[in-house]
């Protein structure tokens, strides 16, 4: 994995304390909905009782009745998926990293398959925080960069930005982070 950037602990200090603030029209959550407004921050992990898939070009890249959903205030849910559940020979990591000021370093993974190479379709932690143990390992998918993804019979929609990676599904409501305008939320 790539080196991580050289004070940790005063990068996650930064984000911890940036000062965040709540949009003015939040989309209110009727029955069977969730709001990202109401999910916790620091973010809990928790069991996800539906399917979840992933496919690419006609292949099926993950498939788990196992998984995880990670739920962040202002942030539709990331789910992650066992790594037994994953084609993970179809992936090479990748030198991306990127930093979570909760869960520590993820490192990235590139899709390879014949004739169909995509950078950075996937993450995980191999080393989380103490608190996120339950993710060690397993892949979360941008679902913006593979062809579906879905939570029981309903295919996501992507979280809007390149760097947050979260599944919107009807029971959904926010808005959320990765929009413009939403770098303080």
């Amino acid at each position: 994995m790539p080196e991580p950037p050289p004070d940790l602990a005063a990068e996650r200090r930064r984000w911890r304390e940036f000062p965040r603030e709540r949009p003015r029209e939040i989309e209110p959550a009727g029955p069977g909905q969730e709001s990202v407004w109401d999910y916790p921050r620091p973010p809990r992990v928790e069991p996800v009782r539906e399917r979840l898939r992933v496919e690419h070009a006609g292949v099926s890249l993950a498939d788990t009745t196992r998984g995880l959903r990670v739920l962040e205030t202002a942030s539709p849910p990331v789910y992650y998926l066992p790594r037994d559940d994953v084609r993970s020979e179809l992936f090479v990591p990748s030198e991306h990293v990127t930093f979570c000021e909760w869960k520590g370093l993820a490192r990235h993974w590139s899709l390879r398959m014949p004739g169909r190479e995509r950078a950075d379709v996937a993450w995980s932690y191999p080393e989380p925080d103490r608190e996120y143990e339950l993710i060690r390992d397993a892949f979360a998918f941008y679902a913006g960069r593979v062809d579906a993804c879905w939570v029981g019979e309903e295919r996501v929609r992507p979280q809007a930005g390149s760097y947050y990676g979260g599944w919107i599904t009807s029971k959904i409501r926010g808005p959320w982070k990765g929009s413009p305008g939403s770098a303080a939320w």
